[in-house]
């Protein structure tokens, strides 16, 4: 896990191209602090940049960029290939030589054998980039899944990239997204492919950008799903099936040559995590758990009904309100870009670090898989308000209640509507009156793109959909490896292991989704080794008391802060508790930018 940048320039002489490659990698430095590199091709006027974080080899031969031993290609890599033994393997059958135990090595040789049809064997979290010398081309590469962030610019003959929005600043460009705001108040994050910077986007995941030394490129999919053969009806099948596979994908996501962990919540997914790792893993685990005062968000009876079952070290931490105070300036510098969550990923990777891991596993992905969101069972309304008028939805959407509101996000024909309306933290009259523009100029901003997809039918697997590739994609993602990567923390999803996510995904959705029971063939399939408390519980997120905690906070809460009157009313209801502090989060970023 690292941070890498680069240009590709035909503009700009190649001790400027350095220079600037090591400014925009000083500046991610938070996420590579162990070595650091920059390396130059001027034939091919360009320049790769690394920060490391060393977790498998550690040795010096895991220097980045790197090159293969004739020098036909280069490579700068930010992530973990979890199957590159196996990969290694069959290069070596086939004549490849390795200088090194790393993965990085097996991305180059990959290449090298197969081509670009090397990046559908990878499996992991992975973003690279890797140049071809003899074909001239030059690739940006992002794991099927988007677990690691790749952004680029791709202008006036130059191709600048970079895993953090703000190493763009140090390349000298700046340019200001003027839509970000209402992507934020709408969202609560900066939906992909955008950012907060101008023409500055995001890689889609599972694709890869070619670009050739004429300063043209184009962008590719590499992931081509399985089709989809007969589901699997069977429900022993399925437990079976989804014990095996996560118990490989735990498995796999245990290599490391450094301290690695997991994040005990005390909820089913962090706790099945937990007991499976404890059980493969050679040496003794650490675990890292947070608690709190506020006895209805303390979750140490769960936590420790795991740890009774394993041989782990249990660190926890006591986390107040004095700590929101003293740390949120910190927090919002490391959010790289503007979001509503992250703050709780900032403080366990904070402790995980303090505590001398490297590497952590976490629990994203399993809400999303198996329907443990309330979109689940509220989606299914959409397919009837869907056929009421215009008029009708604008008339409900004016009463008072938040969720009312949204219903005019209806009024708009696009797939991004329907999210918005499940999922929308502002109502778009509200966006308007905040950000100072008409209801029309705020639906060309949030649907003239068709980045959306439609996706069907107002059932469990449009809901997953939706959960899948934009609320985790755009916001648990992308702020748990910037919250994790400021702390020099690689943190690892194992739920999102490509195999494991496919034979998930060929599970009957009447099987695999229970809206009843949220989560139930999860809980069925590790029974066996979860502690009743555990798989008894209610449900309850990975959350802090932020709503108390935000009520009388120095930043937040302080109405001087806030410009226009639309701003300080909903500041005022916020501090009256008739609004969620994830609304007044947003507008406290917002507003510190007009």
């Amino acid at each position: 896990m690292c941070r890498i940048a680069g240009l590709v320039s035909e503009r700009l002489p190649a001790r400027q191209m350095n220079a600037m490659v090591k400014a925009m990698c000083d500046t991610m430095q938070h996420g590579g602090p162990d070595d650091g590199g920059v390396a130059d091709n001027e034939q091919a006027q360009l320049s790769f940049g690394h920060r490391r974080l060393s977790i498998i080899d550690l040795s010096a031969k895991g220097h980045q960029p790197m090159a293969d031993v004739q020098q036909k290609a280069m490579v700068t890599f930010n992530g973990e290939i979890y199957n590159y033994r196996e990969l290694k393997h069959t290069l070596q059958s086939l004549g490849a030589v390795f200088n090194t135990a790393t993965d990085t090595e097996v991305i180059l040789q990959a290449y090298l054998y197969w081509g670009t049809a090397s990046f559908a064997k990878l499996r992991g979290m992975f973003a690279f980039a890797l140049h071809d010398n003899a074909k001239g081309l030059t690739y940006l590469v992002r794991d099927t899944n988007g677990i690691k962030p790749l952004y680029y610019s791709a202008e006036n003959g130059q191709l600048t990239f970079a895993s953090e929005i703000r190493a763009f600043k140090s390349a000298n460009i700046t340019a200001t997204e003027q839509r970000w705001p209402v992507w934020l108040l709408a969202y609560g994050h900066i939906p992909e492919p955008f950012t907060t910077l101008k023409n500055v986007l995001s890689l889609p995941k599972g694709h890869f950008l070619q670009w050739d030394k004429n300063g043209s490129h184009s962008l590719n999919n590499y992931n081509t799903p399985p089709t989809q053969s007969a589901y699997i009806t069977d429900i022993k099948t399925a437990h079976e099936g989804l014990y095996s596979h996560f118990e490989n994908a735990i498995k796999r996501q245990l290599i490391a040559d450094a301290p690695i962990g997991v994040f005990l919540s005390g909820g089913i997914d962090s706790s099945v995590i937990t007991l499976l790792a404890d059980a493969q893993n050679e040496h003794q685990l650490k675990t890292v758990s947070i608690f709190f005062d506020e006895k209805e968000y303390d979750e140490r009876t769960y936590q420790q009904a795991v740890l009774n079952k394993i041989n782990a070290a249990n660190i926890t931490h006591l986390v107040k309100k004095q700590d929101l105070d003293e740390h949120l300036p910190q927090i919002l510098a490391a959010m790289d870009m503007p979001t509503t969550d992250g703050i709780n990923s900032w403080f366990i990777s904070k402790y995980a670090h303090e505590d001398g891991l490297k590497a952590v596993l976490s629990g994203v992905g399993a809400d999303e898989l198996f329907g443990g969101y309330p979109s689940f069972s509220r989606i299914k309304y959409l397919k009837y308000l869907r056929k009421l008028p215009a008029s009708v939805l604008n008339k409900v959407g004016h009463m008072a209640k938040d969720s009312y509101k949204r219903l005019t996000y209806l009024v708009n024909e696009h797939p991004a509507a329907d999210y918005l309306f499940l999922r929308g933290l502002y109502s778009p009259s509200e966006i308007s009156q905040i950000a100072g523009i008409s209801e029309r100029e705020l639906s060309e901003i949030l649907f003239s793109s068709d980045t959306v997809t439609p996706t069907g039918n107002y059932d469990e697997l449009h809901a997953s959909w939706f959960e899948t590739n934009m609320y985790m994609q755009n916001q648990l993602l992308r702020d748990t490896d910037v919250m994790g990567m400021c702390h020099s923390l690689e943190v690892r999803v194992p739920f999102l292991d490509e195999d494991f996510k496919q034979f998930a995904q060929q599970i009957h959705p009447g099987l695999r989704f229970d809206t009843a029971r949220p989560k139930k063939i999860l809980i069925d399939s590790f029974k066996p080794i979860l502690p009743q408390e555990v798989w008894n519980r209610p449900k309850m997120g990975f959350t802090f008391p932020l709503q108390q905690w935000m009520k009388n906070n120095s930043l937040i809460a302080n109405e001087s802060h806030y410009k226009g009157p639309a701003a300080k009313t909903i500041i005022k209801q916020f501090k009256n508790g008739q609004t969620h502090w994830s609304r007044a989060f947003a507008l406290y970023q917002v507003q510190q930018h007009v």
